[in-house]
Formats: structure tokens, C-alpha cells, sequence
């Protein structure tokens, strides 16, 4: 616990949280959709009790609980019926006896066939549709992950992670830029209890745009009273991700595992359950019923928000919503099919989104190192 405990004060007290005003709030914020329809299902309650391929997005130091094997995994996901496409691919890979584990984690999350409307209207003011093409906006990023054993006993497992990430965004023919940041992660096992921290973006995510407008591109938008962008930088502020978790072993076939995790960002006051000008808190919860450890069911609530209401003509009552998710997975030998469904609100028009990922296993032992 005391290893715990001063990596948690390390990591608030190296944050250069003096720059607040510098970072762009919700940047890069396709890294926090979540990877795995099993996260996604269980509301994002992941930093503690992640210990497979998909560690590498959610805790790097889970990676330890790879073992023997190779482990791949893959995600989609459509949102905004189908408007936009998210897709994610992960391995993760033992070494050193199991002590050790290398990850790869490869993200796109993408909007296709955005109409471009810069000519739609002529020189003599007319609108001329043929002028309309599409471009796409897209986000990547590559996380390369390790992962160590700090301390493995009979009841207690301790592992250390740490991610290196590339980013790079592009919006059409018109914008790109590249980011480079760090993650570093820690988790605590014992029989059934789970601990995880994890510090996102610990060294700040420095993303540097840049912009390729045609001198007839920059005259239409000079025109049509449009900014013209130069180049610019963006700041991720760094954020701590506290988890703890519990696993009810309710007969010898059937457990119960429970996570929660607290989202602890430091770029201002957001709409979050606690809220402040400085830190604000966003929780997360899930469950997940196990069967033999062959099938499983899942739920979780996360993204707590105040809203207006849908039945207020005034747009003066605000309201708690939140968004649910269910899911269900099976394991058939070295083969895990897992899937979630899961609403962007509450309120009366919900935005329904299903998930599906698949993972292998690969049944080939590691070779000693």
C-alpha cells in the first residue's frame, strides 16, 4: 500500500499544475472513449482490473497479467448511427518469465464524407452543387506499452506500466498535426481485491497543428468572412484516473466482480459530479457476472452530467443524466467474443451504440529469456 501511496504523490507533485490556463480543455478527447467492448460495457470501470490486451489502453500496468501467451484484440464501434467509426487493435506480449509484458495498441476514430461547401456558391451567386466533395477527419494514435512486476507474492501482485503515444490528426487536405505524450499506470492485486492508478498525459500530450490552404482556399474564406488559421499548438493537461475494485466469489462457478474508478482532471471547472474551478471529478462504475468463467454479463453507468431538461419550454431546469451500458461476452477455448450496448444519455432521443470486439489468444508458449 505505501508503494501505492507515494506513487500517488509523485505524480500530483511533478504535474506542472501552475499551467493550467495554457491547456486546451477536452483535447484529444477520442483517447477517452474507452478500447474493448468488456471497458465499454462496464462504463469505463477499467484501471484496476484490466488485465489483458486491452491494459495497454487502460492501465499499462496490467499488461503483467498476460501470461504464456499472446494475447490480440480487436474493436468497432459505429456512433451517431454510423456517422462515425471507431476502430481499435491491441496485442500484448509476455516476456522474462511472465514478469514482464510489451503492448501495442493502434486507435481511429473517424468521420467520413464530410461535405465540403467552400464552392458550393459561384463567383456570380449561385449555388452549384456539383462544386460539393468530401474529406475525412481523423484521429490515430499508437501507444507502445511495458509493463514490470514490482513485487509478486501468493496474495499480492504489485506491476508498474508505462505507455509512449503518437498522435497524429488530420482533417481533410486541410489540416494535420502530430502529439507525442506519456502514460504511466500501477495496480494492486490481492485474493480478490483490486487497486489501480493510472496518470494520463503525465508529461503533458503536446499536439502541433498545421495548416495547407490553397491561396484560393484563403481568398473564399477571406471573402465569406471566415478566419484564416495559421499554425498552432495544442496542450493536453494531465489527469489521474484512481480505481478500486472487488471480487465476490459467490460459489465456485459464479463471481461477481465491482470497479469504480474517479476520472480526476486538472484543466477547470467541468460538468462533472464534483466540480471545481481548478479539479473536477468524474466517476465510473461496473459490474460484471462471471459464469464458470465462460460466459458474462456486464453493466455500468458513467459520464455524469447536468442537463436541461427535455420537458422545459423555458430551458431553465437542469437534470442529472448519465449514460448506461450492458454487455455480454463468451469464451470458446483461445477465443473471447464480447459485446456492449451502450446510449449517449438518458433523455428521451438517445443516441444507441453497439460495440463489438473479438480477442485470440495465442496457445504458443514464450520462449525464457
Amino acid at each position: 500500500m505505501r508503494i501505492f501511496v507515494k506513487f500517488l504523490l509523485c505524480l500530483l507533485f511533478s504535474s506542472p499544475l501552475q499551467l493550467f490556463a495554457q491547456f486546451r480543455k477536452y483535447s484529444n478527447e477520442f483517447l477517452n472513449i474507452g478500447a474493448g467492448a468488456r471497458g465499454l460495457s462496464m462504463g469505463g470501470a477499467q484501471v484496476a482490473s484490466a488485465r489483458d490486451e486491452t491494459a495497454g489502453y487502460w492501465n499499462p500496468a496490467g499488461l503483467t497479467g498476460v501470461k504464456d501467451r499472446t494475447y490480440i484484440g480487436l474493436m468497432h464501434a459505429d456512433y451517431f448511427a454510423g456517422i462515425a467509426k471507431y476502430d481499435y487493435l491491441s496485442a500484448a506480449i509476455p516476456i522474462q518469465d511472465n514478469k514482464r509484458a510489451l503492448g501495442i495498441s493502434i486507435l481511429r476514430f473517424a468521420v467520413d464524407d464530410i461535405p465540403n461547401t467552400l464552392y458550393l456558391v459561384e463567383p456570380d451567386g449561385s449555388i452549384n452543387y456539383n462544386n460539393i466533395q468530401t474529406f475525412s477527419s481523423a484521429d490515430y494514435a499508437l501507444l507502445l506499452s511495458f509493463a514490470q512486476n514490482l513485487k509478486q507474492t501468493e496474495n499480492k501482485n504489485i506491476s508498474f506500466g508505462i505507455n509512449a503515444k503518437v498522435i497524429y490528426r488530420k482533417v481533410g487536405k486541410f489540416a494535420s498535426a502530430w502529439g507525442f505524450g506519456l502514460d504511466a499506470g500501477l495496480q494492486m492485486h490481492g485474493k480478490n481485491w483490486r487497486l489501480g492508478l493510472v496518470a494520463r498525459d503525465i508529461t503533458t500530450t503536446f499536439n502541433a497543428w498545421s495548416f495547407h490552404f490553397t491561396e484560393k482556399e484563403k481568398e473564399v474564406l477571406y471573402l465569406t468572412k471566415n478566419d484564416i488559421p495559421v499554425k498552432s499548438n495544442e496542450l493536453t493537461a494531465p489527469r489521474l484516473v484512481l480505481g478500486c475494485g472487488y471480487n465476490f466469489r459467490i460459489s465456485p462457478s459464479f463471481s461477481l466482480m465491482a470497479e469504480a474508478n474517479f476520472d480526476v482532471t486538472f484543466d477547470g471547472k467541468r460538468n462533472t459530479v464534483l466540480s471545481g474551478n481548478t479539479v473536477s471529478v468524474d466517476p465510473h462504475v461496473g459490474l460484471e457476472a462471471s459464469i464458470k468463467d465462460v460466459f458474462f454479463i456486464r453493466g455500468g453507468i458513467t459520464n455524469f452530467q447536468k442537463a436541461l431538461s427535455d420537458g422545459d419550454t423555458l430551458n431553465q431546469k437542469k437534470v442529472w443524466i448519465y449514460q448506461p451500458s450492458v454487455g455480454a461476452g463468451f469464451k470458446i477455448k483461445n477465443v473471447m467474443i464480447d459485446y456492449a450496448f451502450t446510449n449517449l444519455a438518458n433523455q428521451s432521443n438517445p443516441l444507441y451504440t453497439h460495440i463489438f470486439s473479438l480477442r485470440l489468444n495465442l496457445a504458443r508458449k514464450q520462449s525464457e529469456e
